[in-house]
């Protein structure tokens, strides 16, 4: 299941650097596509306002 980036993203971009299959897209809040999405955890273990949870 592909991680998800909740309300509380500061669109701060520490998250797009560590994804290994560039799946995090910029905007007001960031978008994880669950097609490219590895579910690796790279984005949320650095993800500074742990915005970024596991897919349910």
């Amino acid at each position: 299941m592909a991680y998800i980036i909740t309300e509380d993203c500061t669109a701060c971009g520490t998250c797009i650097a560590e994804c290994p299959v560039e799946a995090i897209s910029e905007g007001d809040i960031y978008k994880i596509d669950p097609d490219k999405c590895t579910d690796c955890g790279a984005c949320a273990d650095v993800c500074p306002v742990e915005s970024i949870k596991p897919g349910e």
